[in-house]
């Protein structure tokens, strides 16, 4: 790698509150990186507003326009590499993406999940963690495989699960360590960069 920061483009559907941490991690001067573009594929997205205010370029690629996961995968990739993007941060990005897409980016395709992963792919993770009488819930960072919320863990952060806790009061613990554990585990990825 040169000494030239690393552009890095966050994918968000959502809030943005991840986009909006990373963004303000990536702005440091100690982070060798540049962020270059948000993209969400919702153009309703809170985000979006969130991306604005922090004068940040965000693309709204609405998945809905699009006939098919491939079509709109294609259109993504091409966003991303005309913008020189070289990491992505899934931050709250509510779509499956496909093999080919995954697989073009080897180890710089990042993304969070609000469980201790393995356990509770997919949704409604704070639920089925309480349903199962666990102790600890939490999240992780891991770098994206082509399976769903699968691939090498970079970071995980837990949280205790408390007698009363609801799923809205166990989400609100976890975003929290979300906010602090996306920020390590990237610079842990541009460490890692660095070296290659």
């Amino acid at each position: 790698m040169s000494g030239s920061p690393v552009k890095i483009a966050i994918l968000f559907s959502g809030r943005g509150s991840n986009m909006r941490t990373l963004a303000r991690h990536i702005a440091r001067d100690n982070v060798p990186a540049e962020l270059v573009l948000t993209v969400t594929n919702r153009p309703n997205a809170a985000g979006i507003a969130v991306a604005e205010a922090e004068g940040i370029a965000c693309t709204i690629i609405d998945h809905e326009a699009f006939d098919s996961r491939e079509a709109f995968d294609a259109e993504l990739d091409a966003t991303l590499r005309a913008t020189g993007v070289e990491l992505i941060c899934c931050a709250g990005f509510m779509r499956l993406l496909t093999a080919d897409f995954v697989n073009g980016w080897p180890d710089r395709l990042l993304n969070i999940h609000p469980s201790l992963l393995p356990k509770y792919k997919g949704l409604h993770t704070h639920k089925r963690a309480l349903e199962a009488g666990d102790a600890e819930h939490g999240c992780t960072i891991h770098y994206m495989r082509p399976q769903m919320d699968d691939g090498p863990i970079i970071l995980q952060k837990k949280v205790p699960v408390l007698a009363d806790d609801t799923p809205e009061t166990l989400a609100a613990r976890v975003i929290e360590q979300e906010h602090i554990a996306y920020a390590q585990a990237l610079d842990i990825a541009l460490t890692k960069m660095a070296g290659a």
